[in-house]
């Protein structure tokens, strides 16, 4: 079975034994503790699926519009080597939550049963139909501020 190099190394590969329970405990990871107190979601591993890609996108957002803001908001507050070690870690914080968005998707379109298809392009790796949730965050190759914008001829 073909795994696309984004998926995440501690989530068993789909149809293997125990891959949904390792990939519910993946995912549980990827959200606030308090999420592992709600029954349903380990109950229904689609669901938590779905709420840990809105978190994550969430914390993708919030890490930009940080590092957008960082040096404005702290510069009269932190010294300017504090102001850069923030930033310095938004840096680092950034891609590997967007590596994180990514991992999330691919084990939620697996959880729906979509299989995974190789590409010539291995950077460019996608399940084989769209997402039917409409989806954005995390394909390999977007370039984000183009999302909500129409081409024009």
């Amino acid at each position: 079975m073909y795994l696309p190099p984004e998926w995440p190394p501690e989530v068993r590969p789909p149809g293997s034994p125990d891959w949904e329970s390792s990939a519910v405990a993946w995912l549980l990871d990827a959200v606030p503790p308090d999420y592992r107190g709600y029954g349903v979601l380990r109950r229904h591993p689609l669901a938590l699926a779905r709420m840990a890609a809105y978190h994550v996108n969430a914390m993708v957002e919030a890490a930009r519009a940080g590092y957008r803001r960082a040096a404005v908001d702290l510069k009269d507050h932190l010294p300017p080597h504090a102001v850069e070690a923030v930033l310095a870690t938004y840096r680092q914080e950034g891609p590997r939550l967007v590596r994180l968005a990514a991992a999330v998707e691919l084990v939620e379109h697996a959880l729906r049963g979509e299989p995974f298809v190789p590409r010539l392009d291995p950077s460019a790796a996608r399940v084989a139909t769209a997402p039917p949730h409409g989806g954005q965050a995390g394909r390999t190759g977007e370039d984000p501020s183009a999302r909500g914008r129409q081409r024009r001829s």
